[in-house]
């Protein structure tokens, strides 16, 4: 099991990655389009925004309407939150910091993994899906007139740098082996001065 110190890093890191990631799901700018000079479009995942130096944002009304980007995102992204949401309570319950299932400490090592496992498949979760949306923004690019297509924005790097602190987070939490060479030294010292007292206390009865 990891050490407690550990487990906090990990643990922070997941909030800060889980936080970067509600935001990028909310934000206006995952792709942008500019028109002249001053005319600005922004497509988001919920909204669309436009204007000049004032943009006004709209909700999008038919969810069937939306170019198939936005819906895949759009679900994979609440599932990632989702995942997120139940590897932190998980991995609230495991950690070694908390007083839960004290007296079960190989249950707790277990669940600590778990919570931890969960967060690297919600990290990977979003990764993934972002870069795929972006892989489609870069073709359509290609493939279009490029005064008149759509560049990705902000949000995007947002949600990668949340599902990469998410992963990096779930790889501290599930770390069952980063502290046992330490617990194995410490108990071949244990067993050390036994061993050397014994061997010191055989010759002894032997003269008797």
């Amino acid at each position: 099991m990891a050490s407690s110190g550990l487990q906090l890093l990990g643990f922070f890191l997941c909030m800060v990655g889980l936080a970067a990631t509600v935001g990028a799901t909310l934000m206006v700018e995952w792709k942008k389009q500019y028109q002249g000079k001053t005319h600005r479009i922004y497509e988001g995942l919920w909204m669309s925004c436009s204007g000049n130096e004032r943009t006004t944002c709209e909700l999008h009304q038919s969810l069937l309407k939306l170019p198939i980007e936005v819906q895949a995102t759009r679900s994979v992204m609440m599932l990632s939150i989702l995942l997120s949401s139940v590897a932190l309570l998980v991995s609230t319950v495991g950690m070694k910091c908390t007083h839960f299932m004290d007296d079960k400490p190989d249950t707790k090592s277990i669940t600590a993994m778990i919570g931890g496992l969960l967060f690297i498949l919600s990290g990977l979760l979003t990764v993934i899906i972002t870069s795929w949306y972006v892989s489609n923004i870069v073709h359509i690019f290609k493939a279009s007139h490029r005064l008149e297509s759509y560049e990705f924005g902000k949000a995007v790097f947002v949600s990668w740098a949340g599902g990469l602190l998410v992963i990096a987070g779930g790889a501290f939490l599930s770390c069952r082996r980063c502290s046992r060479s330490g617990s194995e030294s410490i108990s071949v010292n244990h067993l050390l001065p036994s061993s050397s007292s014994t061997s010191s206390s055989n010759p002894k009865s032997n003269y008797v």
